[in-house]
């Protein structure tokens, strides 16, 4: 598992966030507020999964996706 990955991103996702947020203070554009406020807590929930992954609390990353599991054979004879 990459978890060292996971936690390396995580580190520079939070610093993005609190960057984010220090700059909504900064600027008096409401549009620009909004923008940077939004993007920290899309960024919030991009920190969430990479916890959820890690910790394996979310049933997406306990399973192996469909599209990787091997395709099963039918017995079944192809109908033309």
């Amino acid at each position: 598992m990459p978890i060292h990955h996971t936690k390396k991103l995580k580190v520079q996702m939070r610093q993005l966030i609190d960057h984010l947020r220090d700059d909504v203070g900064k600027v008096t554009e409401p549009k620009a507020q909004a923008l940077f406020e939004t993007s920290a807590e899309v960024l919030t929930g991009l920190v969430k999964a990479f916890d959820d992954y890690e910790k394996k609390s979310e049933k997406a990353w306990r399973t192996e996706p469909m599209a990787s599991r091997p395709k099963k054979r039918t017995t079944n004879a192809s109908r033309r």
